[in-house]
């Protein structure tokens, strides 16, 4: 899956952040109009699909004014329609309103809790505020969607690999004698750092 986001590393370790699941939720094959009560016709799907890439497109330009406004007139069309809110989220983070952003994949969740992105976001955000048990819990829920997402697999080992040099870090502290915790310690941080962030790529 390609990266779109250049601001990949300010997160405190490598979770592959929001923007780079706009395009995974803009895939065939994922509910478009899923639960939407009204009928549309092909040409109106079309407009629809289009307008979405339009605010892909804003929001990889980081004009996240205009995205939320072109996305917020999407939403009020078809409320239930899962690939605007996901945008929407991606926008309200890229603003630093995280608890906006973390309402809207709560609530893509409640209504499709078959999709894996919303987890995966919520959990990068409770990364982000030090809530890693939360994180772990979300990223686990991804992967029971989609066992073979290596996104999410990636972001739980990199989490996993937080978990430990924090513990490696206690034990060391607590337990000065102790000769093999600073060693793991020092391999755990290793690991994290040679862990660079990816480079922007065009999709």
């Amino acid at each position: 899956m390609n990266v779109v986001c250049p601001q990949c590393n300010r997160f405190q370790f490598m979770l592959r952040t929001i923007r780079a699941f706009v395009l995974a939720l803009l895939l065939p094959g994922l509910p478009a109009f899923a639960q939407d009560d009204r009928e549309f016709t092909e040409e109106a799907r079309k407009k629809y699909s289009a307008e979405l890439r339009e605010a892909t497109a804003l929001i990889k330009d980081r004009e996240f004014a205009r995205a939320q406004e072109k996305l917020d007139a999407l939403i009020a069309a078809r409320p239930r329609e899962p690939r605007a809110r996901f945008l929407k989220g991606v926008v309200e983070t890229e603003q630093g309103r995280t608890d906006a952003a973390m309402a809207v994949y709560r609530a893509l969740i409640e209504d499709y809790p078959e999709l894996p992105e919303p987890y995966n976001n919520l959990a990068v955000l409770h990364a982000q505020r030090g809530e890693y048990e939360s994180a772990r819990l979300a990223l686990e829920t991804a992967l029971r969607t989609a066992p073979e997402w290596a996104v999410a697999h990636e972001n739980l080992g990199d989490l996993y690999a937080r978990l430990a040099a924090a513990q490696y870090a206690q034990a060391a502290k607590f337990d000065r004698s102790n000769k093999s915790a600073p060693a793991k310690l020092t391999l755990a941080r290793d690991l994290l750092a040679k862990a660079a962030p990816p480079q922007p790529k065009s999709p």
